[in-house]
């Protein structure tokens, strides 16, 4: 049996430590990797080549939906799985949209993990049994109403990060880009939200669940 080689990505250091210790119980699964934050997961899995990347959908720096979509426009093998405590069918959606193969809720018990990540390794697709998968089936309509998916990759990023409180200047030293490019991009999503204020992105980052409310 070829050994799954994972890589996980979780804020909370007695959560990915719990889930490590869950993982580590399944032959033939090796976890290489640990990640606090969406900057770090990316680095491991460009660095590491996984198989599997077990990314918390909450991350400070980059979230785990937009991991999952640098990791597929990249091109790597590596297949990312959405850990979230989110059953709504929008996330759902976005988690697909965005290049995950699996989408797993925190409330999942042990064996439905294993059942996740061997079923992503081998290739397939894999949604938490809680869920319907009439939401896979519903991406049109889900598009339709979900504000979210109007903005591009980085647009959400730079988003998430005016939403934690970083300035443009930080912003802009944190993505290797000029500060006008920041600003440009930074405009462009309040056209496409229709939101003009820093308070009302950040708002809108909190009820879109781009960010944690903690």
């Amino acid at each position: 049996m070829k050994t799954v080689r994972l890589v996980l990505a979780d804020d909370h250091a007695l959560v990915r430590a719990g889930i490590r210790s869950l993982l580590e119980s399944f032959a033939g699964v090796a976890v290489v990797g640990e990640a606090g934050d969406g900057p770090e997961a990316l680095e491991l899995v460009t660095t590491l080549h996984p198989d599997v990347a077990l990314v918390d959908i909450s991350m400070p720096g980059l979230n785990g939906l937009d991991v999952a979509s640098r990791i597929s426009e990249s091109g790597l093998s590596t297949r990312a799985i959405i850990l979230s405590m989110h059953a709504d069918d929008q996330f759902v959606h976005r988690a697909f949209r965005a290049g995950a193969a699996g989408y797993l809720l925190k409330s999942s018990n042990g064996v439905e993990l294993e059942l996740a990540v061997r079923t992503v390794a081998s290739g397939k697709e894999w949604l938490s049994p809680a869920l319907s998968k009439r939401v896979i089936a519903a991406y049109t309509e889900v598009d339709r109403l979900d504000p979210v998916s109007v903005l591009t990759t980085r647009q959400r990023e730079i988003l998430q990060l005016i939403a934690e409180g970083h300035s443009t200047r930080d912003i802009a030293a944190r993505l290797n880009v000029s500060v006008k490019t920041v600003e440009t991009h930074r405009s462009q999503l309040m056209d496409r939200l229709g939101i003009y204020t820093v308070a009302g992105l950040v708002r809108f980052a909190l009820k879109s669940g781009i960010v944690r409310d903690e």
